[in-house]
């Protein structure tokens, strides 16, 4: 099996490759590549890898610069420190997020993830080559979340919520009549189970795009939120995630 990793600290890159190799002898580590220009140089001119290990934070951008330009010929694993690029990782042919540091365990699942779906999705092809996107295994979108209400436990419709918040280790939701109720569920999983009207504009807010009335320019290159309802704190977006996130308010 042919492995690309996209990977710019050395030492990452390094251990990655060993433990890869170590994991399985067949494996060949084919390329290392790390930036963003010199990844979109490579797979311009080579279509012979059976799977890539990507970074997503890279020094001259991020991975998912590369694959907007480049249309590469197999599945992604996704490295990376931070939880908050889940949702673009599997909108690019992601089929695994892995969280640094990992380890051979975790490095061992990724493979395992990526031969079942070889093996069982797609028995009579010999690769992932034709495989389009819509064919990866799919979060169900949630329609509805239960909350407590005294006693009751009430489902509460998903098009109702406004926003998410994270603040002091608990999850809150705000609805459109002014009301909020506590989340049992992380931000991580409500990312990725909400559909495509929400995004999480950083890790403490998940934002519903209809009370969003638009965004301003502020210092640093970031964005700030004006809602259609009065909100006690700034909702900010850094200037990594704000080319991504206005094709996400210019779609939707």
């Amino acid at each position: 099996m042919k492995i690309v990793i996209i990977e710019d600290e050395i030492l990452t890159a390094e251990d990655l490759r060993d433990d890869l190799t170590a994991l399985n002898a067949g494996i060949e580590i084919i390329a290392t590549l790390p930036t963003v220009n010199h990844a979109i140089e490579y797979f311009s001119s080579n279509s012979n890898y059976d799977l890539i290990f990507s970074d997503i934070q890279l020094g001259d951008g991020h991975a998912f610069d590369i694959f907007k330009k480049i249309s590469v010929n197999a599945p992604i694993i996704f490295c990376s420190a931070y939880h908050e690029f889940t949702m673009e990782a599997f909108k690019n042919k992601g089929i695994d997020y892995i969280m640094k540091p990992f380890d051979r365990p975790t490095l061992a699942k990724a493979l395992e993830k990526y031969h079942f779906l070889k093996e069982k999705l797609i028995p009579r092809q010999s690769d992932f080559r034709q495989l389009p996107d819509s064919s990866l295994p799919k979060v169900k979108k949630i329609q509805s979340l239960f909350v407590y209400q005294g006693d009751k436990i009430l489902p509460l419709p998903v098009k109702n919520i406004v926003l998410f918040q994270l603040k002091n280790q608990v999850v809150r939701l705000y609805t459109l009549e002014g009301s909020d109720f506590p989340v049992f569920q992380s931000m991580e999983e409500l990312e990725s189970k909400l559909g495509p009207e929400f995004y999480r504009i950083n890790r403490q807010f998940i934002v519903n795009r209809k009370v969003i009335k638009d965004v301003s320019r502020y210092f640093g290159r970031k964005l700030l939120l004006n809602l259609m309802f009065a909100f006690p704190e700034q909702l900010m977006i850094s200037k990594e995630k704000t080319p991504h996130f206005l094709e996400w308010l210019a779609e939707n």
